[in-house]
């Protein structure tokens, strides 16, 4: 293919509908560019994976079109499972398999020669510290370490787009972002990354742009700065409230609030900064309040006021 291909992936009011009234998908249009890093953010059920499975070539849409650069991957899904890596939800089934054998597998179907697989395989197991689960058959490994060597097999020889779904669950925090590393990697060679998370501290962290979604609907789309844009001018104050005690009264000051467990998460004004951390100290000295901290409010308050999916993303849900 020559280096002028456009190899954008373009999804054009894609609808999907089950049982002829579920609208997994409800005319959702996005596109994601080489070399970005694209999150497509929702709680359960939001169709984010009915999505991925029509870019890959696995379900048809019932309207709309998906194209990779030249491809239209809805009439041809032989070219999407060429053009796209793809890192399941689902655990890799590689029991019988050693984890160098897996990747090295998996680069020479991609079609790879033998030295080229086996040099990226050895450059990303180091990278990941991997080493010590080489030769380790998959059925052996803990989720976190079987979900690393999952993802190397998808990005050891990149197609055109890498699809990771929640590509984080299970690994440990070091391990973690070394991962996040290598995904940034991808994108300074000009691989187009489609992240499907509800993560979403995470995804605040690794993505250049993204998508919220829900119930089949694009809500929101744009980098994490503008998603927050509405939101400027206002302050996350948490406190991590003493075990057994209660929400507590709020002031006026507070304009949004939301507990899981001891943790409380109010929103403030910032020309309320000063009386917030003042009620907040107020609480720690009468034992009601452990601690508190003060900061700007994230991508997290976005999701949470779109979706109501206050579980899943990450810290706080409703009392």
């Amino acid at each position: 293919m020559p280096n002028s291909v456009d190899w954008t992936l373009r999804v054009n009011e894609v609808t999907k509908v089950f049982n002829n009234k579920v609208r997994a998908n409800d005319g959702l249009s996005l596109h994601v560019e080489p070399g970005e890093v694209y999150g497509l953010l929702g709680p359960n059920g939001a169709g984010k994976t009915t999505l991925v499975k029509q870019i890959i070539g696995l379900l048809k849409p019932d309207g709309g079109s998906i194209t990779l650069g030249p491809h239209d991957l809805v009439a041809d899904p032989d070219a999407a499972r060429q053009l796209c890596s793809y890192l399941p939800q689902a655990q890799m089934p590689i029991n019988s398999f050693r984890s160098r054998e897996a990747i090295e597998i998996t680069g020479m179907i991609r079609g790879a020669d033998s030295a080229t697989v086996k040099r990226r395989c050895n450059e990303l197991i180091e990278a990941l510290e991997l080493e010590e689960w080489r030769n380790t058959y998959g059925a052996r490994l803990s989720g976190g370490v079987k979900r690393l060597i999952g993802f190397v097999m998808a990005t050891v020889i990149p197609g055109r787009i890498v699809i990771l779904d929640e590509p984080t669950n299970d690994v440990d925090p070091l391990r973690r972002r070394l991962l996040w590393e290598q995904v940034r990697r991808l994108g300074e060679q000009g691989v187009a990354v489609l992240l499907v998370t509800h993560n979403v501290i995470e995804a605040e962290k690794a993505v250049d742009r993204l998508a919220i979604i829900d119930q089949g609907r694009l809500l929101a789309e744009g980098t994490p700065s503008s998603m927050k844009s509405a939101d400027r001018g206002r302050l996350r104050l948490q406190l991590k409230m003493a075990p057994g005690r209660s929400t507590p009264d709020l002031p006026p000051l507070v304009q949004e609030h939301t507990r899981v467990g001891n943790s409380l998460m109010t929103v403030i004004n910032e020309a309320e900064a000063a009386h917030g951390i003042g009620w907040a100290q107020e609480l720690v000295g009468l034992g009601v309040a452990e601690e508190y901290a003060l900061g700007s409010t994230t991508l997290e308050d976005v999701y949470i006021r779109m979706t109501g999916d206050i579980e899943a993303s990450g810290s706080v849900t409703a009392p």
